[in-house]
């Protein structure tokens, strides 16, 4: 607990930096473009986050090596395995120029970092075909390379609200420092701990007030970490179901195939071009409303601050939407038939709940007016 207090304190103050000293670096931090698709907030907001995450996390490891736990050095490796993915996305938050392919590149370098220093590689499925497949070391690289780059872009989808992908990575994190004390891994144990701490940190700056953002080096950051402990927890335990941490992710991953078969199969365009029909950006529309049709039509002050509310009032409903999937991979982390089961009813749901948003048949239960 220790590792998380510390990392949270840490990751608190650092965002609190970089929130009040952002009249001095807006002008190469911020988000200036508000005009995008998946662009909802008002004034120009700083996109590094992600540097207070890391810095949150050197801290808790330096806290580690001192206290001369048994993994120290791995500690470290990880967080050097972490760096192409991280820098890539600090990269294109502060340039605005790195392109979506060339971030998955580096997501790529890092996981290859994290194969040869950790040994993070994933040689069982629990699907008897593949199984036999990832036996053979190469195709075991590039499975795992395949799965890790895909959780790392599948949690930069999700980034679009204040608090959204932060508290849906928060309780991955928990979910895994569970189910590694079970299992009594401290190494995953203690590295989600720290995680989770430093999220929690940025989350008070995040939510609901959106004064910084993760940014692409945050959102890289975590969702490379989450994936690679994920496979290390896997790896190193042959009691945790491979099928664990993909209901644990089901949501960002879901979202992510999904976005890709829409975009290139239903409407014919490149997967990398962005759009304003996510799940999370539908919700934004269709549920969570404006109170009156003139409501644009007021003051200008009153008018950011309810657009700001509405768009916070955007991120508990994905949290509930997350957690359908993440606590049955906490009570069945180790029964493969029964993740099985609730990983096709969380891919029913989703898809049900999407057509029937994207169709305006929202049931009036769940809307909300600000």
């Amino acid at each position: 607990m220790t590792y998380f207090i510390l990392s949270f304190m840490v990751s608190l103050m650092a965002t609190s930096m970089v929130v009040r000293s952002a009249h001095r670096h807006s002008w190469l931090s911020a988000d200036h473009d508000l005009s995008g698709p998946q662009k909802f907030h008002q004034i120009p907001v700083p996109r590094i986050g992600g540097l207070a995450l890391a810095l949150a996390v050197v801290a808790g490891v330096t806290l580690d090596q001192f206290t001369r736990s048994d993994h120290p050095e791995t500690l470290w490796l990880w967080i050097l395995a972490a760096i192409p993915a991280f820098a890539s996305g600090l990269a294109e938050d502060i340039t605005k120029r790195v392109s979506a392919r060339r971030r998955l590149f580096f997501t790529a370098i890092s996981t290859l970092l994290g194969i040869w220093l950790l040994d993070a590689t994933i040689t069982r499925t629990g699907i008897p075909l593949l199984n036999e497949l990832v036996a053979f070391a190469p195709l075991a690289v590039l499975f795992t390379m395949f799965m890790v780059t895909g959780v790392t872009h599948a949690i930069n989808i999700i980034d679009g609200f204040n608090g959204l992908a932060s508290m849906c990575v928060l309780m991955m994190m928990l979910a895994l420092a569970y189910v590694a004390y079970q299992v009594s891994d401290s190494f995953v144990l203690t590295s989600a701990l720290i995680c989770a701490g430093a999220i929690l940190g940025f989350f008070f700056w995040n939510f609901p007030a959106g004064l910084i953002f993760l940014g692409d080096g945050g959102a890289y950051f975590l969702g490379f970490t989450l994936a690679e402990l994920s496979v290390l927890l896997i790896a190193r335990n042959d009691e945790v179901s491979p099928f664990f941490p993909v209901l644990m992710c089901g949501y960002p991953l879901i979202e992510t195939a999904f976005t890709m078969y829409r975009r290139r199969i239903l409407k014919g365009v490149g997967t990398s071009k962005a759009d304003g029909i996510h799940l999370h950006t539908l919700i934004h529309r269709r549920v969570v409303r404006w109170a009156t049709p003139g409501s644009l039509d007021r003051r200008r002050a009153t008018h950011d601050r309810r657009k700001t509310a509405r768009n916070s009032a955007t991120a508990p409903y994905l949290w509930a939407v997350c957690l359908c999937s993440v606590i049955p991979a906490l009570l069945w982390w180790n029964n493969t038939p029964m993740l099985l089961t609730c990983l096709f009813l969380f891919l029913f749901g989703y898809v049900a709940l999407y057509w029937r948003i994207v169709r305006f048949r929202v049931p009036r239960w769940l809307i909300t007016r600000y």
